[in-house]
C-alpha cells in the first residue's frame, strides 16, 4: 500500500526553491482572495494578471516536464472550473464568473504541491504527514456527517475516500499530501471571506455538501493526476513532430544539394 512512499533513513536533500515556491504561493493566496473579496471586476482582472506574471517566473526555474504538466493541469482545471461553477452551479464566484486569476492560480497551486511533494521535510516524513492528514482529514469528515456541522457534507466524505484511495494507490502520494495542504489553505480562506460558496446540496449527486467539502482536495488531486499523465505523451508527441521537421529538412537539403551538383 506504501510502495510509492518514499524509502524511510534516507537523507533527502532540502532545496530553498521548493520551500520558497510553497511559501510565496501561500502568501500570494491569501493576498489574493482577501482583496477580492470586496474588488471589483477590475481589480480581479488584475489580478489575474499577477497571476500569470508570477507563475511564468516561477516556471522558469523548472524542467520542461514540470512545465508541460503545469500547463495541461492549467487547461484541464480551468475547463473543469467553467463547467463545475457557472454551468452546473456547484459552487459560485462573487461575481458568478471564473475569475482572471483563477487559471494561473491553479497553476501555482499545482507547481507548489509538486514542490513540497518533491522537498525534503516531505519525504523525510512522509508517513509522518500522511498520518496526520488522514487523522485530520477523517475528523473533518466524520464532523461533517455527524449531524453537529451547521452544513452537512455527505459529499466531503465520499470525497475523502477518493483521497484516500489517490493516496495509497496512486503513483504520487506526496504530491497528493501536498495539494491537502495548499487546497485546504485557499478553500478555507475563499469561502470564509465569501471570494466563492460551495452549493449546500451538489447539484450532481443530489446530496449536502459543506462549505468547503471536506475532501475536496481529492479534486485537485485529479488534476495532478491528469496533468503528471498527461506530461509524458505530450512530450513524446513534441520529439515526434520535432524529429519529423528535422528529418524533413535533412531530406530538403539533401535534395537541394542533389540539384546543385
Amino acid at each position: 500500500m506504501l510502495r510509492h512512499f518514499p524509502q524511510v533513513n534516507v537523507a533527502y536533500a532540502h532545496r530553498k526553491r521548493d520551500y520558497f515556491i510553497a511559501a510565496f504561493t501561500f502568501f500570494c493566496v491569501a493576498v489574493c482572495l482577501l482583496s477580492d473579496a470586496h474588488a471589483s471586476l477590475e481589480r480581479q482582472n488584475a489580478l489575474g494578471v499577477c497571476a500569470w506574471v508570477f507563475l511564468i517566473g516561477l516556471l522558469l526555474g523548472e524542467n520542461r516536464e514540470i512545465r508541460v504538466q503545469v500547463a495541461i493541469a492549467v487547461i484541464f482545471a480551468t475547463i473543469g472550473e467553467h463547467f463545475a461553477s457557472p454551468y452546473m452551479g456547484g459552487y459560485t464566484y462573487r461575481f458568478e464568473n471564473v475569475p482572471a486569476y483563477v487559471p494561473p492560480g491553479h497553476g501555482m497551486v499545482y507547481l507548489t504541491a509538486v514542490a513540497l511533494g518533491r522537498s525534503g521535510l516531505f519525504q523525510r516524513h512522509a508517513r509522518e504527514i500522511a498520518a496526520s492528514v488522514v487523522l485530520v482529514c477523517g475528523a473533518w469528515s466524520i464532523w461533517g456527517i455527524s449531524g453537529y456541522a451547521e452544513q452537512g457534507d455527505s459529499v466531503g466524505a465520499l470525497l475523502f475516500c477518493v483521497f484516500l484511495g489517490y493516496l495509497f494507490k496512486g503513483r504520487s502520494p506526496m504530491v497528493y499530501l501536498a495539494a491537502f495542504f495548499i487546497t485546504t489553505w485557499l478553500e478555507l480562506i475563499g469561502t470564509a471571506v465569501g471570494t466563492w460558496k460551495w452549493a449546500a446540496i451538489d447539484p450532481v449527486l443530489g446530496l449536502p455538501q459543506g462549505n468547503p467539502p471536506s475532501g475536496v482536495a481529492a479534486w485537485y488531486c485529479l488534476v495532478d493526476a491528469v496533468a503528471m499523465g498527461g506530461a509524458a505523451p505530450v512530450l513524446k508527441s513534441a520529439k515526434s513532430a520535432r524529429d519529423w521537421f528535422k528529418s524533413g529538412r535533412l531530406r530538403k537539403n539533401a535534395y537541394q544539394g542533389a540539384d546543385n551538383e
